[in-house]
This record gives C-alpha cells, sequence and structure tokens, in this order.
C-alpha cells in the first residue's frame, strides 16, 4: 500500500481541484440520499396516517426536489472523478514512455518487452480504475454509513441496536475475504506477463515456427501460460463470488432483525410504522455502503501491486546516460575504434565479447562476420551506448562514447535494419 499511496501522491496533485470538487458533490448527493428515508417516514404517519393530503403533497413534492440536486450533484461528481482519473492514468502512461524511452539495452533485458507492456497498459489501467472507483463510491460510503448510523439511531435507538451486531460481522466477512484474495492478484499480474510473452514471441517468430512445423509445440506453450492465468483468476473469482451472498444473507438477516424488535416496539407504542420503514431503508443503505466499500478493498490489493510494478519502472535509472560535464562537439567525419572491448550480461558465466579491436576509417566499409549468438549485435549496441563496454573502450574520433552527449552520438549514427519498418509517411 505504501508504494501505491507514492504513486497516487505524485501524480494526483494536478487533479486536487477536480478531487474538492467531487467530495463536495458527493456531500450533497449522499446528504439527499439520507433525508429521504425519514421524509418518506413523515408523510406515513403524519400524512397517510392522518389522511392529511396537503401533508402528503408537501412533503411529496419536497422529496422531488430534494431528489434532483441528489442526481444532478452525483452526475456532476461522476464527472470530475472521470477528468480526474482519466488524467491520471494519461500522466503515468506518458512518464512510462518516457522513462523506457531512457532505458539501455540493459534495463530492457531487465524487465523484459512483455512486462513493460503489462506494466503501461493493464498496471495502469487497474490502478486507474481504483482512482476512479475511489472518488466515486469510497467518498461516499464513509457519509453514507455514519450518516446512516445516525439518522437510524434518530428514528428510534432500540432498534438501530440490531447494527451494533450486523456491521462489525460484515466488516469481518469483508476483511478475511479480501486477505484471502490479496495473494491471488499479485501472481495473477505474472501470468498476465507471461502470456504476453509467449503471445508476442509466437508472432515475432510466426515465420520460424511455420517453417519448422513447430504450431503444435507452440499451442502447447501458450495453453500452459493461459491456463496458469486462468487457474489463477478462478481461485480468486471463487472467493470473491462468496462476497456478494455473504453481504446479502447478512443484510437479510439484519432485515429481519429490525422487523422483529420494530414490530415488538410498534405494539408496546414505543415505536411508528413510518419509522420501521424508515430503519429498513437505514440498514440498506449502511450496509450497502460496507458492500460498495468491499468492492473498492478487492481492488485496492491488485492495484497496490500494479502501482508496485509501475514504481520499479519509473525508479530505475538507466545505467546508460550523458556524463555531468559531456563532449558535445565532433568534427564532421569521425573514425570509430574498439580497442579490447568486452561485455558481459548480468549474471553470464562468460562474456560475449572480448579483447575487440579494430578501427573504421571514414569513407571505408567495415564488414562483422559471424554465426548466430557470436555477438554482432551486441557489438553493434556498443557504438550508439544501447549499452557499455564491461571492458576495454569504444572511441569516436578518438573520444571515449562515455564521455559524449548521448544525443550527439546518436545524432551522427544511421540504421538500415534487415527488416523495413515505417515510422512515419
Amino acid at each position: 500500500m505504501p508504494m501505491l499511496l507514492r504513486l497516487l501522491r505524485r501524480f494526483m496533485a494536478p487533479y486536487r481541484g477536480a478531487l474538492a470538487g467531487v467530495v463536495l458533490l458527493q456531500l450533497v448527493a449522499t446528504g439527499g440520499m439520507l433525508l429521504l428515508p425519514s421524509l418518506n417516514a413523515d408523510i406515513i404517519d403524519n400524512g397517510v396516517a392522518t389522511g392529511d393530503i396537503d401533508y402528503i403533497v408537501r412533503t411529496g413534492l419536497l422529496m422531488l426536489v430534494i431528489s434532483a440536486v441528489e442526481v444532478g450533484a452525483a452526475t456532476g461528481a461522476v464527472y470530475f472523478a472521470a477528468r480526474a482519473a482519466m488524467g491520471f492514468g494519461r500522466d503515468v502512461r506518458l512518464a512510462l514512455v518516457r522513462s523506457v524511452g531512457r532505458f539501455s539495452a540493459r534495463e530492457f533485458g531487465t524487465f523484459g518487452a512483455p512486462s513493460l507492456i503489462t506494466r503501461n497498459t493493464n498496471d495502469v489501467q487497474q490502478v486507474q480504475m481504483l482512482v476512479l472507483m475511489t472518488c466515486t463510491i469510497v467518498v461516499t460510503s464513509p457519509i453514507m454509513g455514519i450518516g446512516g448510523v445516525i439518522m437510524a439511531i434518530r428514528q428510534d435507538p432500540g432498534t438501530s441496536l440490531v447494527l451494533v451486531v450486523a456491521v462489525p460481522v460484515l466488516i469481518f466477512t469483508m476483511v478475511t475475504l479480501i486477505a484471502l484474495m490479496l495473494p491471488g492478484f499479485r501472481v495473477m499480474q505474472k501470468r498476465i506477463d507471461s502470456v504476453n510473452r509467449v503471445l508476442r514471441e509466437q508472432l515475432t517468430g510466426i515465420r520460424v515456427i511455420r517453417a519448422f512445423v513447430r504450431d503444435e509445440t507452440e499451442k502447447a506453450r501458450f495453453d500452459g501460460a493461459n491456463d496458469d492465468l486462468t487457474a489463477t483468476a478462478l481461485r480468486v473469482g471463487r472467493v470473491n463470488s462468496v462476497l456478494y451472498p455473504a453481504v446479502l444473507l447478512i443484510s437479510n438477516v439484519s432485515t429481519v432483525g429490525v422487523l422483529w424488535v420494530g414490530a415488538h416496539r410498534i405494539d408496546s407504542g414505543a415505536m411508528q410504522v413510518g419509522s420501521i420503514t424508515a430503519m429498513i431503508t437505514y440498514i440498506a443503505q449502511i450496509l450497502m455502503a460496507v458492500l460498495m466499500t468491499s468492492f473498492v478493498a478487492i481492488m485496492a490489493p491488485r492495484a497496490a501491486v500494479c502501482a508496485e510494478r509501475i514504481l520499479d519502472v519509473l525508479d530505475t535509472e538507466p545505467t546508460v546516460s550523458s556524463p555531468a560535464e559531456p563532449v558535445r562537439e565532433l568534427p564532421p567525419r569521425v573514425t570509430l575504434e574498439l580497442r579490447d572491448a568486452g561485455f558481459s550480461y548480468p549474471g553470464a558465466d562468460a562474456p560475449v565479447l572480448s579483447g575487440v579491436s579494430f578501427r573504421a576509417d571514414p569513407g571505408s566499409t567495415t564488414a562483422i562476420i559471424g554465426g548466430t549468438g557470436s555477438g554482432k549485435s551486441t557489438l553493434m549496441r556498443l557504438v550508439p551506448r544501447l549499452i557499455d563496454v564491461t571492458a576495454g573502450q569504444v572511441l569516436v574520433a578518438g573520444v571515449d562514447v562515455r564521455a559524449l552527449d548521448t544525443d550527439v552520438l546518436r545524432s551522427r549514427i544511421a540504421v538500415v535494419p534487415q527488416k523495413a519498418y515505417l515510422f512515419s509517411g
């Protein structure tokens, strides 16, 4: 949760005004919602029971006005909440793209393209939905729950004692079920990474798969990754499926308790008929507030996992960056030289490149020839500093590339890929 709060503080700051509007409008809408049951009870006790038609009409019109204000306030709250949530998601995705754009090949290798795709899509969406649900539900639920308790006690303190039992039981049930779901959400995000990785590999290598008749093998790989995700989702879903029936059961039992206690109090003259109808409505509102909070509470653990994964990317400093005082000028024609260059991937048993030395003069053509896995691509990545040598030097115009401004260095390099990519136009 601390990571989730840190992400929210970082990117929700520009939307403080919208959030203030949400709180104010939700307060108005929920206040209207809490007033209606009391007015309905008054109509029953003071209008229907006494036959006072004028009182019924006046109170009914007041209820219509309150309902109209409630609808308008709720609509405005959802509008501001949606703007804040969508803006938050846009800002986080932009920050991720900018952060990934500074990564070297080493950071790409650490995270992997499938994981980066998931973090910029599904993970951001989970946190974004939590923001939206928090603005539209969590703001309302405490007001409705606390206000409902106050209004219920105001109607009849004796009958409201049913809440003393119902609310703690409901909260305990929610906390238990959410604790059971939390580990599953963490595993689920990793399973989504696996499905994305397998699918991306298959789409990239579709020609090779067909050429070597590996269709069935790749289908089995995808089925395995998909089955793992399905099994995890089903485990979480089974626990989640218990939540709503449990809340419904507690709500119905509470309603029966209110009717049973209320009937005795009406019979003794301590309570009026209208009050029991209001009590039932307030019980439903209180339990609904707890239920709505539970929906957000279910999303929060998964969003917290996603926030950790997002911040892992945003907090990662690229291993390749411009020095504090870089060289910013190069002559029109430069010489490329490698001196005993070597490179080892983190955790590798042996270096990919070792003792590579050559010089490429202006106007000359140098071919790098070798078999698959011999390090040709790694060697080419050393020149624009997509990765840095772990031994030796790479020199451009006699200057170590690690001393050059990366933008200046890369502006002098032209690449013609083996496969044609159309970037624009």
